[in-house]
């Protein structure tokens, strides 16, 4: 009961943190307009909103171990709320991207703290089960949330999408002061948090799948970054048709995530993994065909991304676990690691994007296929690896 309850608490959190990724993004043309400024330029949005996530992740997971996992989560949120609440209030392209930095410090927390309490509640296989769990709440927050931002926009306008995050911020802290987590053994203050750290990086059992995880995850931040302006602007797609879209991308990562979710205990983690990866390789390889060759037929972008999509969900997860599992150092720290890691890598894809965007569709393809390559070839790495650990092991 307290696994489910935790579980149920870490997906919400997980929810919150990566709504704020996908809800404004119909919304784009709209807030450009408000502030008198560029599509692209509001754009940057994202990259800065990942920027913020990434940034202090690493002192969220130390504060984590020094301080408890409530106080941390609560403290992150109320961040997250109160920058939630004044973005609607932004006057130019400048205070706008500043609010969502600070937006995104708070969502570095929130997010961090989600997987730690997965981290606290299962280990192996398990893991990988709780994990989909949270990557199922992922996709719900980047499809579902996007047709959910689209309605309030068209509705109420785009300020609404924000003060829905800052009120369901609010609710989910209130809803924290009758939880009771796990008493959990605090942290020695005299231990450096840097050294651990930079022990579990120089780790590669830990370093090999969490950079796979990392690279996955930048195809679905640079799809979400330049998609809005060849959809909404090459087929001219209006914000409620951008927002359906939600609909399939949700269903490709739920069915991943319930892959793993089933089929990872019997069938192994590294090989389910290296089905996901070489099915992101897969859609975003059909994606570059279809831009180089049919260039005029929107499904040829959306749907093969689906398929990326959905081996992603089966790897992401997969890909925590096993870096999570082989860290040098238990606690709070692997996971606080990894996601910085992937946070510092979303936001830099996510700045590359920004730079490629346009309303041709290649560019766009053409970083995503090399995103998956350097994804195979770290799963590759991972596998040699394990193969070596076998052969001495049967010595």
């Amino acid at each position: 009961m307290k696994s489910t309850t935790t579980l149920t608490i870490a997906c919400s959190a997980a929810f919150l943190s990566q709504v704020g990724i996908s809800s404004y993004l119909p919304a784009v043309p709209a807030i450009a307009l408000s502030l008198t400024a560029a599509e692209d330029q509001v754009a940057l949005a994202l990259a800065v909103y990942l920027i913020g996530m990434a940034l202090p992740m690493l002192l969220w997971g130390s504060l984590g171990e020094r301080l408890g996992r409530k106080p941390v989560l609560l403290a992150a949120l109320a961040l997250y709320a109160l920058a939630s609440a004044a973005i609607p209030s932004a006057y130019s392209l400048e205070s706008f991207l500043g609010l969502r930095l600070v937006q995104g410090l708070g969502a570095g927390g929130v997010s961090v703290m989600a997987r730690v309490l997965v981290r606290d509640s299962f280990s192996g296989a398990l893991l990988a089960k709780g994990l989909s769990w949270l990557g199922m709440t992922f996709v719900i927050a980047l499809g579902i949330g996007q047709f959910v931002g689209s309605l309030l926009q068209v509705a109420f306008g785009w300020e609404a999408i924000f003060y829905g995050l800052a009120v369901s911020a609010v609710g989910l802290m209130i809803a924290l002061q009758r939880v009771v987590f796990p008493r959990l053994e605090k942290a020695s203050g005299h231990v450096l948090a840097w050294r651990i750290y930079g022990t579990i990086l120089r780790h590669p059992a830990f370093l090999r799948p969490a950079l796979a995880g990392g690279l996955g995850y930048g195809v679905i931040i640079a799809f979400n970054t330049c998609a809005p302006l060849i959809l909404q602007g090459h087929f001219e797609w209006s914000a409620a048709q951008y927002g359906w879209l939600g609909w399939p991308i949700s269903g490709a990562y739920l069915a991943g995530a319930l892959m793993v979710n089933r089929l990872v205990a019997r069938t192994g983690r590294l090989s389910m993994m290296s089905w996901g990866v070489a099915l992101v390789m897969c859609g975003s390889a059909t994606m570059l065909l279809g831009s180089l060759f049919a260039n005029g037929l929107a499904i040829l972008l959306w749907l093969p991304y689906c398929l990326a999509v959905f081996g992603q969900s089966m790897s992401y997860p997969i890909s925590l676990s096993l870096a999570n599992d082989e860290s040098p150092v238990s606690g709070s720290y692997a996971m606080a690691l990894s996601g910085f890691m992937h946070q510092l890598m979303a936001a830099a894809i996510g700045g590359v994007a920004s730079l490629l965007a346009s309303q041709q569709a290649w560019p766009l393809a053409v970083l995503c296929v090399t995103l998956a390559g350097g994804a195979l070839l770290c799963v590759a790495m991972a596998r040699t690896d394990q193969n070596a650990l076998r052969k001495i092991s049967s010595i």
